[in-house]
């Protein structure tokens, strides 16, 4: 039995959590997304230490503009914030910005800071700061992946006035303000940043509830409360400072080892849970399940199509029909993840399906691999052409996967085997499995990003993002280099028109999984098990990362 998630429809029935990740869509309104408004049961109460448990891999870096990866952004997000935040509703709103204008041409956007805020080393909140942070972000040695990709439309930064900063486009950029809501793009204090790389990554300074105190590696980040912070987002349910003391942040790999410290008291929330754990808790009021997908992306498998044997569409169809995903996620997730036919997360509202692309036929499989010359099959049945052998390099992050889906990554080994692929899934840590990508050793991947809007769909699959940035990560995984994809989405990304933009979307999604460059599989999963004496924790409506600003511990 599991606890009922806390969901835009079950957020009134459970006190005290908010949760459910949104997407904007410039000036389409969602509903049903997430709930109006964090509620909580009592009075807050003041004090205490709340205590974390992550599953998700150490940061090496607690500076997220370097790299840019979700680990950063779940913890940088105590610390830092950014200059726009969104609402439940999925509307941009102040949060370090109080106000801003684009231009009328759109190439300019002029934001207005808030008054009076200052980062915890006593720096101010100025535009000259967001200046150094957006070069900062776009400096090649910074080593940025997410954060650069979001600010690539940005030439520059000017300061008009002390509260005014001036961003200055070599484009019209639709999705500016959902970056700028990112924890990737979060403004950082300049005299910290300053300080150079290595002691920025072990305590960035920002303008946040807390403060990182120590970050004692492979264990734990201490964090203590910011006893100043007067810049809470405009849906934030209070605007002084924390209620908690800090947060003890720590790094525990293991999900039973998690699960068992949440039952034992040792820790109040976990993340990541193993379906199974959550489907445990049902109907226990000791746990509430935050069930918050991430915008952006769905989780999918790439294929790449920049190298043999998926430069031919043939094969690509193929391996897409050899598979079989569905009785593997409705008997491996326990209910907790439903089948995507998407590129786009469900939280999107401009996600564009096709269900008929993604049904399994392994007559038809066998069918285009004979038409494509893999005629011939060795001793255990994998297919051969030339001499070479019909296989596929499969690297998968143990620190980005749960248990339950490298299960479902050997169904789908074993279901492609059918058809007479032979799929090599090799187990890395995360450096490795990015050291594998950057030498394009994988002919297929599962790698999550997460990015709020449908302009993710630009960062994944235009041509452009074949290049990498210069972390040395390339987000087009797929190796898409389509002419037509490329307008369709540089479009997209330059209109205003709310209605034009959708239309581009659908297109540029219909071409890109009509030409079988992906197999979609689920929401990204973000989820979070509480323990019932935390109350007023919420996931934000960015990019589904928690926030405790608002909440408290009772006895």
């Amino acid at each position: 039995m599991r606890a009922a998630p806390v969901t835009a429809t079950t957020t009134k029935r459970r006190a005290g959590i908010i949760a459910g990740a949104v997407a904007l869509v410039t000036t389409i309104t969602l509903a049903g997304c997430q709930a109006a408004e964090p509620e909580a049961s009592g009075d807050p109460v003041e004090g205490g230490t709340l205590v974390y448990a992550s599953g998700d891999a150490e940061p090496t870096c607690l500076d997220p503009h370097v790299g840019g990866n979700y680990p950063q952004a779940l913890i940088a997000g105590q610390f830092l914030e950014s200059l726009v935040s969104r609402d439940e509703s999925g509307e941009i709103i102040p949060w370090l910005a109080e106000s801003w204008e684009p231009a009328d041409d759109q190439l300019a956007w002029e934001f207005t800071l808030r008054e009076g805020i200052e980062f915890t080393d006593g720096t101010p909140l100025d535009a000259e700061a967001v200046k150094v942070n957006v070069e900062h972000l776009k400096d090649p040695a910074t080593q940025s992946s997410t954060g650069y990709l979001a600010m690539g439309k940005v030439e520059s930064v000017e300061v008009v006035s002390d509260r005014v900063a001036r961003f200055v486009l070599s484009a019209p950029d639709s999705a500016l303000l959902e970056s700028l809501a990112q924890p990737w793009t979060a403004i950082q204090s300049p005299a910290g940043i300053a300080r150079g790389m290595d002691a920025n990554c072990q305590a960035p300074v920002g303008t946040g509830p807390f403060i990182v105190d120590e970050w004692v590696k492979q264990d734990h980040v201490s964090l203590v409360r910011n006893d100043d912070y007067a810049s809470a987002p405009a849906d934030a349910a209070h605007t002084g400072p924390a209620y908690l003391e800090g947060i003890e942040w720590r790094f525990v790999p293991d999900s039973s080892t998690r699960y068992a410290a949440l039952q034992g008291g040792q820790v109040d929330v976990i993340d990541n849970p193993q379906p199974d754990t959550i489907a445990a808790t049902e109907g226990d009021d000791a746990f509430t399940w935050i069930d918050a997908p991430r915008p952006g992306a769905s989780n999918r498998i790439e294929l790449n199509s920049g190298q043999a044997p998926f430069d031919d569409e043939r094969v690509r169809e193929a391996f897409i029909r050899a598979v079989a995903v569905n009785d593997g996620i409705d008997s491996l997730f326990f209910g907790t993840a439903e089948r995507s036919y998407s590129p786009l997360s469900s939280v999107e509202p401009l996600a564009h399906s096709d269900e008929t692309l993604f049904e399994t036929d392994v007559d038809a499989a066998n069918t285009l691999l004979d038409e494509a010359g893999w005629t011939e099959r060795d001793s255990d049945g994998t297919r051969m052409k030339d001499g070479a052998r019909l296989t596929l390099r499969f690297p998968v992050s143990t620190n980005q996967s749960i248990p339950a889906e490298q299960s479902l990554f050997e169904q789908v080994q074993a279901t492609a085997k059918e058809a007479g692929f032979e799929v090599v899934i090799s187990l890395l840590d995360l450096s490795s499995w990015y050291g594998a990508l950057f030498a394009h050793e994988y002919e297929i991947v599962s790698a999550p990003y997460t990015k709020v809007g449908p302009d993710v769909l630009r960062i994944l699959y235009h041509s452009d993002s074949i290049t990498p940035a210069p972390s040395g990560y390339f987000a087009n995984l797929a190796q898409l280099d389509d002419p037509e994809v490329d307008a369709l989405l540089t479009g997209a990304a330059s209109t205003s028109d709310p209605a034009e933009r959708a239309a581009l979307y659908e297109q540029a999604q219909q071409l890109i999984l009509g030409g079988h460059y992906l197999l979609p599989l689920y929401d990204q999963q973000n989820s979070f098990l509480l323990s019932a004496n935390l109350q007023g924790a919420r996931a934000m409506p960015t990019v589904s990362t928690p926030s405790f600003s608002d909440a408290w511990l009772i006895d």
